[in-house]
């Protein structure tokens, strides 16, 4: 028996305290190195006893036991053998989220979070929440869900890195469900730049759907002026130009400030410029005086990356549809300057 097989055997419920407390320290601490995470997940029955070991009663073992499982599901590598290893462990997570009562909601987030960066990952957890994505876009939009203190942040990178899923953002996109529209009110959330960060690159996502453009940019769920007001700043127009913006963009005021991470503004543009693709949302876009907005940001913007995309967005916007010549981007067999960019583009987590 090696040693790392020996240690599996004090990681269990009925260990005596001090005992499974070492071993779990020594868990910890190989779950920290590549080499450390591969010989546990070739040990049979570490994982599903760390797993067994977030129900401990003793609550440094539980959150110890959450922290390896944090660990070893950060390695993409090993994440295949972690979901045939431990095949009830993406239930047991949810379970955890699902429990308002539960103090380790937020590493179980961070598991499923990890998890789903890989496509395999996200169709394991997409099939064990068993159809029912509304619940725990319900649980992710109560900010005071979790009694325990969890703030259920990274609950919004899982949910972005489901819609990697082309049957994700069909449910998400589903016009009978409200599920969309639950989720856009957190493009402008100041509490957590995680928070608002995935939820905009599940956003993003779903403007691939070109189909889905019209829905999009509807009142149902209203989402131009949704990706408008983080990049608007405290700049005055004109009363022409202030009429043509959306309700919500008009007298913004002298404190109003854009978004300061530029990841962030990155996601919002390459949202804006998916929405371009077709026919529709460029008219719509330009109907909205988008182009103000976009004019004031270029002023301000000195992330470089930030101002390609920005300026080959403008330039769509500017153009007239004569001189574009297509109603959908997507569907040219041979892009041209203005296609390349979405060409470079692909749903992403």
């Amino acid at each position: 028996m090696t040693e790392i097989q020996e240690l599996s055997q004090f990681l269990t419920l009925d260990m005596r305290l001090d005992v499974k407390a070492v071993a779990l320290q020594q868990t910890l601490g190989l779950t920290g190195t590549t080499d450390g995470r591969h010989l546990l997940i070739n040990t049979p029955c570490i994982v599903k006893n760390l797993c067994q070991l977030l129900s401990d009663s003793q609550n440094s073992i539980a959150k110890d036991a959450s922290l390896a499982l944090v660990n070893l599901s950060a390695d993409e590598e090993i994440v295949p053998a972690l979901l045939a290893e431990a095949t009830n462990m993406v239930e047991h997570m949810l379970k955890i989220i699902s429990n308002p009562e539960h103090n380790l909601a937020d590493p179980a987030c961070m598991v499923l979070s990890n998890l789903t960066r890989t496509k395999l990952g996200s169709e394991k957890v997409f099939q064990s929440m068993e159809g029912n994505l509304d619940k725990y876009v319900d649980i992710f939009c109560q900010e005071k869900y979790n009694k325990k203190g969890a703030r259920l942040h990274y609950l919004a990178s899982v949910l972005a890195n489901l819609s990697q899923l082309p049957a994700v953002r069909s449910y998400i996109l589903d016009p009978s469900r409200s599920c969309l529209q639950r989720l856009v009110s957190f493009t402008d959330y100041k509490d957590s730049i995680s928070r608002r960060g995935a939820i905009l690159g599940l956003i993003k996502n779903c403007c691939f759907e070109t189909d889905h453009h019209e829905f999009l940019l509807s009142e149902a769920v209203d989402l131009l002026p949704k990706l408008l007001i983080p990049l608007a700043g405290p700049e005055e127009f004109d009363e022409e130009d202030n009429d043509k913006l959306p309700i919500d963009l008009q007298y913004l005021g002298e404190e109003k400030t854009r978004e300061p991470d530029p990841d962030i503004r990155k996601m919002l543009l390459e949202a804006l410029t998916q929405l371009c693709a077709t026919k529709f949302g460029r008219e719509y876009l330009r109907s909205k005086n988008t182009y103000v907005i976009l004019r004031e940001l270029h002023k301000w913007e000195k992330n470089e990356n930030n101002l390609v995309i920005l300026e080959h967005l403008v330039n769509i916007l500017i153009r007239f549809e004569h001189e574009i010549g297509h109603d959908n981007l997507k569907e040219l067999e041979v892009p041209d300057e203005i296609i390349e960019k979405f060409n470079a583009l692909e749903p992403a987590l």
